[in-house]
């Protein structure tokens, strides 16, 4: 009886914190949505300038990027920049039934297809795919998140594809951050989730790494 007590604490333990991160998530969200389009295209432009300043960033030869969706920090600016720079850039899909992302070497904003998420994605071609673990140490991941907080920790759409895909990644991970989301500490934090090296918001760049923030 005992053991069954336990183990239905447990339970009700775990749909409550589900539950918790459901809430933020929606909250998040509707914080996002909310923005004005003139203040969050301000805040992405800021952004973007800072990323390209990266040390790392200028020095990739591979940049592995999301395509922004929605209210999302907006990264074909960034994109278009790392092409003109003479970068590799690679676009993830997401495979069906899986919490696994496939990327391809992209050069170019046509051709993009609707996945079912609603998002644009590089068509899949053998020829073009990429291993993001053998990508190499001067990698760079451009990371979506709802929110970040100042330990470089994030909270997705609840799909496990970004925390999946880090834990193999070598290279550098930047995540892609407007001040409103970048919270001091996230709730709820599970052994599988992953920081990323470095936060970007339109203020100060995070290195959570490090002793300090680099403002750049």
């Amino acid at each position: 009886m005992a053991d069954e007590m336990e183990e239905g604490a447990v339970r009700v333990a775990a749909d409550a914190a589900v539950a918790a991160k459901a809430a933020l998530r929606a909250r998040l969200r509707a914080a996002r949505e909310a923005l004005p389009e003139a203040e969050r295209a301000q805040a992405d432009a800021a952004i973007a300038a800072r990323a390209r300043a990266l040390p790392e960033l200028a020095a990739a030869d591979l940049v592995l990027a999301y395509l922004s969706f929605g209210a999302e920090v907006d990264t074909r600016a960034l994109i278009a920049w790392a092409w003109d720079a003479g970068k590799r850039v690679a676009l993830p899909c997401c495979v069906p039934g899986t919490r696994a992302l496939d990327w391809y070497i992209t050069d170019s904003f046509e051709g993009l297809v609707r996945c079912r998420f609603g998002m644009d994605e590089p068509a899949p071609d053998p020829a073009r795919a990429l291993d993001p673990s053998q990508a190499g140490p001067r990698a760079v991941a451009l990371v979506p998140g709802l929110a970040f907080d100042r330990h470089g920790f994030r909270i997705g759409y609840g799909g496990g594809f970004y925390d999946r895909f880090l834990a193999a990644f070598p290279g550098v991970s930047v995540g892609l951050c407007r001040d409103a989301a970048l919270l001091p500490a996230l709730p709820g934090l599970e052994p599988h989730d992953q920081p990323v090296a470095a936060v970007v918001a339109e203020s100060e760049v995070l290195r959570p790494g490090r002793p300090g923030p680099d403002a750049l």
